[in-house]
């Protein structure tokens, strides 16, 4: 507890087998965030992945770094969650790459900084399109293989400012508490098929692109408002949501997870 009131990390614990045998598929995996650092745990807790990602040359660093690391390439297919084709073309090359795949997580989202009475359509719309319609065309197209096997699991990435006020993030605010809302729904029609659908809910996870968009100052008092008095390591939400894709949540369907050192 000493490390947690400094404010310091604590130390990333071993892999312990929770997917071994899992086929894994990942949006937005490439690069230092969330989607990197899950790629990583899956694949330490045994599992085989296929990561995706709309931009291609961070992808295929992201594939370097972990064969480099661990010894084994994932399968990376460059996708644009925004785009159909483009996601029934992700499910396809898994399936051929993987035999199948036994969970998706769905960690593609888009933020932005503008007040509701300045915001634009276009702003409004690039961030729903990305984070929420995203989450729901991936869904459409990977459920149908988890049901034809009669068993899987999804874990969507959401947000909690789906929960909290923050001004100037309207569109992502609104977006993240759709991707809660379609969570639960897609929980309970999927029941049927033996497939659980939960997701995440980070506070503030810290890498190194959010520093780029994150206006100046903004990012210290975030951190300050943690309980610990730090952002969350990425790997610390992707150690939850390999709970939620293993058989240690398996009664666990349309929850959302908190992974943060602060209330809703």
């Amino acid at each position: 507890m000493a490390d947690e009131a400094s404010g310091s990390a604590p130390i990333e614990p071993p892999g312990r087998d929770l997917l071994a045998g899992r086929r894994v598929v990942i949006t937005a995996a490439a690069g230092s965030g969330i989607g990197g650092s899950l790629a990583r745990r899956c694949m330490l807790e045994g599992a085989r992945v296929t990561i995706s990602d709309a931009h291609e040359r961070r992808l295929g660093e992201t594939a370097d770094a972990l064969e480099a690391e661990l010894g084994t390439r994932p399968t990376a297919v460059v996708c644009d969650v925004t785009d159909e084709d483009s996601v029934r073309a992700l499910v396809a090359a898994a399936i051929d790459a993987m035999g199948g795949y036994d969970t998706w997580m769905n960690n593609a989202g888009l933020g932005g900084n503008a007040p509701i009475t300045e915001m634009t359509d276009e702003q409004w719309n690039k961030v729903l399109d990305v984070t929420l319609t995203g989450t729901f065309r991936c869904l459409r197209a990977a459920l149908p293989h988890l049901y034809e096997a009669g068993r899987g699991t999804v874990v969507n990435n959401a947000s909690v400012l789906g929960w909290r006020a923050q001004e100037r993030q309207g569109h992502y605010a609104a977006a993240k508490a759709g991707v809660m809302a379609l969570t639960r729904t897609a929980a309970m029609e999927a029941a049927e098929h033996g497939v659980r659908v939960n997701a995440v809910s980070p506070s503030l996870a810290m890498h190194a692109n959010l520093a780029k968009v994150t206006p100046p100052g903004l990012l210290a008092e975030l951190e300050a408002a943690e309980a610990f008095g730090r952002a969350a390591e990425p790997w610390e939400v992707a150690n939850v949501m390999v709970f939620l894709a293993s058989d240690l949540s398996s009664y666990m369907t349309g929850e959302v997870l908190a992974v943060s050192s602060q209330h809703p």
